[in-house]
């Protein structure tokens, strides 16, 4: 009886849609694989188990395909930065970006290839650099705001998020062949150079509590936030919160030590210029007594 079932589900037919979507998978890995102009319609044909004229009917040829897995892909990963970015403060947002590539590289190496590889330009929506330039324009806003606290210039902000984004999406690269160390090690290594720079980098780099463990994922809806989910936007709000009273008590700290050391170089100049002032004293004071005992010589001289 099962065989029989199992039998005629193997003979169902597809339904339109159900076709659409396994093209779509199959082109998908072909051209993570092959490139896009190593892919033949031929190929996804084969692989489907279809003719020509039904990968033809559904999209056109293989550019149409193309076309939905680049959309697709570069969907998913705007909307996973995205929501990194929605983080409240800066450093949080820089973590969770850098880890929300990590992730897509890691769930989605052959959608990754594929915008790395051969964005090409039949698919009508961007090459990678595009994407790239899109996610350094929301990085952009974090820093200029970021770059005015600080009174740094936000007109620099631009070509930081450039720099910030370029690090990151090379450094993805790199990664998605070795796969060593894991990705929140290398996240937190990356907001260790761009947070810290060369000078300051911490040997033992960690990712902040409102962090560590996150896993990212699209949001399928625009429904009410179930309690559990307001529970954790609010342990988020904390230990944010958390980290700016820690960066405000580290920053006061600095502020202090800097005081202590000026007011150690001001002590030292004094005593400094006091021991210059002695020594000129001692200095008079013995050509003084060099004098008294020259007078006393030439006295002797002439009464002898």
């Amino acid at each position: 009886m099962e065989r029989v079932n199992d039998s005629s589900r193997s003979r169902r037919r597809m339904t339109g849609a159900e076709r659409r979507e396994q093209l779509i998978q199959i082109g998908r890995a072909l051209f993570a694989e092959k490139g896009f102009d190593g892919t033949s319609v031929e190929e996804i044909a084969a692989s489907a188990k279809v003719s020509k004229p039904v990968v033809y009917e559904h999209f056109g040829g293989k550019e149409g395909i193309y076309a939905v897995v680049i959309d697709r892909e570069m969907q998913r990963l705007l909307t996973l930065v995205t929501q990194a970015l929605s983080a409240s403060h800066a450093l949080v947002k820089l973590e969770r970006a850098a880890l929300a590539l990590l992730q897509y590289i890691e769930e989605s190496s052959e959608g990754f290839r594929i915008l790395v590889r051969d964005s090409h330009a039949a698919s009508g929506t961007g090459t990678f650099a595009s994407l790239i330039s899109d996610i350094a324009s929301q990085v952009e806003d974090v820093l200029a705001d970021e770059f005015k606290e600080r009174g740094y210039d936000p007109k620099l902000a631009p070509m930081y998020a450039q720099m910030l984004v370029g690090m990151t999406a090379l450094t993805g690269q790199w990664w998605l062949d070795v796969r060593k160390p894991r990705r929140e090690e290398v996240a937190a290594h990356l907001v260790n150079l761009s947070w810290n720079g060369l000078t300051g980098l911490d040997p033992n780099p960690q990712l902040t509590a409102a962090t560590r463990g996150l896993v990212l994922s699209p949001p399928p809806d625009a429904r009410p936030a179930r309690p559990a989910e307001r529970d954790s936007k609010e342990q988020d709000k904390a230990r944010e919160r958390d980290l700016k009273e820690q960066e405000k008590l580290q920053r006061e700290q600095q502020k202090a030590r800097e005081r202590e050391q000026k007011e150690r170089e001001k002590a030292r100049e004094r005593e400094q210029k006091e021991q210059e002032k002695l020594q000129r004293e001692q200095q008079k004071a013995r050509e003084r007594e060099q004098k008294e005992r020259e007078k006393a010589r030439e006295r002797e001289q002439k009464e002898q």
